[in-house]
């Protein structure tokens, strides 16, 4: 930046110093053709996270670079939950644009993050970049919206010399929430039906290995398609059937009804409550993961040892990795001779047949509720080959999974 702006990474630098030394919020300078002139970011991290934002946020970026009308800051949020904020600066002709961030309103998820980094309509991205991303996603600030955006309304009323308030903003961000139904032929029910199946099973049975599966479902439909003038009451009301959803699947998976009902109560009037689109979205993620860790809880074995059930939930959370019983071994503090040992009388089953019976129960949902190929799914869930997959499957079923498939649609 300071070759265009005489003192514009002092300027940075001392914007930088409004925000909180104990988080790693970052800001950045671009122009209308998104080329980053400085940031207050470490050499060290600046190209992976710089990569990160254009890949995730870089559509909004260019539309608020572009746009005449970008008088106002505007949040770049993206499928798996990095956000930015873009804050125009006081000379609209220099085409220049600050972005803070990323920042998270949630722990992050870096099993859909690694899926969305290799989803199709993204240009493919190397290894290495992925690596570095993931490695870098811990150390980024996980803060509440209400929080981030006061952080934001402080740098720009900064640099534009403004007293905007909160109250200033709703306009803006409800237009930038993303949460728009599309027209009904754009829709693909059948899409749609299938993710929700697999999200709704995940709370049947307690399942925290549903980070993928969710972002599927938010991908294939943002929402009930009522159309109104009001986008934030739209909002409120796909979040309100997604909980009654949510709060039925709980009970058939064991949640008693007093408490999901109860539950449910509590949460569909937290989002009555809310008064943005950004609160409304942490809300419903936190919604799911709650009524998921509630049923997960019931299902856990009373008998199992605190280490073995860190061990099952490892390997849960863990479907698309290889797991050895040295690995947990190295979790729960074991040698892996005992490891094994005490996992075969606590569960029943050596480890290896453990994970194996977990990923196959994982594939079948896949097969169910997606067109992803058999090699597609055989990759996802780390074996070794397809026909090593297909073998499993077959041993652990009675048949194979290209024959599970026709029979559940056959059946559907």
């Amino acid at each position: 930046m300071a070759g265009r702006q005489t003192g514009g990474e002092q300027t940075l630098t001392l914007l930088g110093r409004l925000l909180p030394s104990n988080e790693q919020f970052y800001i950045w300078g671009f122009t209308r053709d998104k080329t980053c002139l400085g940031t207050t970011c470490p050499e060290e991290d600046r190209e992976t996270l710089e990569q990160a934002l254009l890949l995730f946020g870089g559509s909004r970026l260019e539309e608020c670079l572009q746009s005449g009308e970008f008088r106002v800051p505007q949040l770049l949020g993206s499928p798996v939950g990095m956000q930015w904020a873009a804050v125009p600066t006081p000379n609209r002709s220099g085409d220049l644009v600050l972005v803070i961030g990323p920042v998270f309103y949630m722990a992050p998820d870096t099993t859909a993050i690694r899926n969305e980094l290799h989803a199709d309509r993204h240009e493919p991205q190397s290894h290495s970049f992925t690596r570095r991303l993931l490695d870098r996603i811990g150390h980024l600030p996980v803060i509440s919206y209400a929080i981030f955006i006061r952080y934001v309304i402080m740098v720009h009323n900064t640099i534009n010399g403004q007293q905007l308030g909160l109250e200033d903003l709703e306009k803006s961000l409800l237009s930038d929430s993303g949460i728009h139904a599309g027209p009904v032929d754009k829709r693909d029910r059948n899409r749609i039906y299938l993710s929700e199946k697999a999200m709704l099973q995940m709370v049947r049975e307690g399942n925290i290995n549903y980070g993928d599966i969710l972002q599927t479902a938010i991908r294939q439909s943002p929402g009930v398609p009522v159309h109104g003038r009001d986008p934030l009451r739209q909002a409120k009301t796909s979040i309100i059937v997604f909980t009654s959803l949510v709060c039925r699947a709980a009970m058939e998976g064991g949640l008693s009804p007093d408490t999901a009902y109860s539950l449910g109560d509590a949460y569909i009037q937290a989002v009555e409550d809310c008064r943005d689109s950004a609160e409304l979205s942490a809300l419903a993620y936190t919604m799911y993961n709650d009524f998921i860790t509630r049923v997960h809880s019931l299902k856990t074995d009373p008998n199992y040892s605190h280490a073995i059930q860190k061990c099952c939930d490892y390997i849960e959370l863990s479907l698309d990795k290889r797991i050895t019983a040295a690995d947990l071994a190295s979790l729960a503090g074991y040698t892996e001779y005992y490891l094994t040992v005490k996992f075969k009388k606590e569960t029943g089953m050596s480890v290896s047949s453990y994970v194996r019976q977990a990923k196959v129960k994982r594939a079948q949902l896949l097969l169910e509720t997606t067109d992803l190929s058999v090699g597609q799914i055989a990759e996802r869930l780390a074996f070794n080959t397809p026909n090593y997959f297909i073998k499993s499957f077959r041993e652990t079923t009675g048949c194979t999974p290209a024959e599970y498939r026709k029979r559940i649609q056959t059946e559907g």
